[in-house]
């Protein structure tokens, strides 16, 4: 199955990019083989920002996106909405790439499965 997870919330102060890679583990757990892409738009990119520092027990959304790219998943990050917030590709986790809109374009017509956070 191929899964793409279009997400737009700020990484932290709303629990939906939290959600939305909690589900994008459990799939991953249940299919070794499903392709999940996370495509981050608007204050989400945020959630890709290298070097974060989280107060123990809270969860880390850069430790998160990691495990999606080890399971052979992207991270991909709308460069426009990073120009936006002044985020630069030295400002990115290593493993996420900046993107465009043709390329979410594409994720979404070979998707399976299309999920918005």
């Amino acid at each position: 199955m191929k899964a793409l997870f279009i997400v737009n919330d700020p990484a932290y102060g709303t629990e939906r990019d939290y959600n939305a890679l909690r589900l994008a583990h459990a799939l991953l757990k249940r299919d070794a083989d499903a392709e999940v892409t996370f495509f981050l738009l608007a204050d989400a990119v945020t959630a890709a920002r290298k070097g974060q520092k989280t107060p123990d027990g809270f969860y880390n959304l850069e430790r998160m996106l990691k495990r999606i790219l080890a399971g052979k998943g992207r991270v991909l990050l709308c460069g426009t909405c990073m120009d936006a917030r002044g985020m630069t590709e030295d400002d990115m986790m290593q493993g996420a790439s900046r993107s465009t809109m043709d390329e979410l374009a594409e994720a979404t017509m070979n998707a399976d499965k299309v999920l918005v956070f």
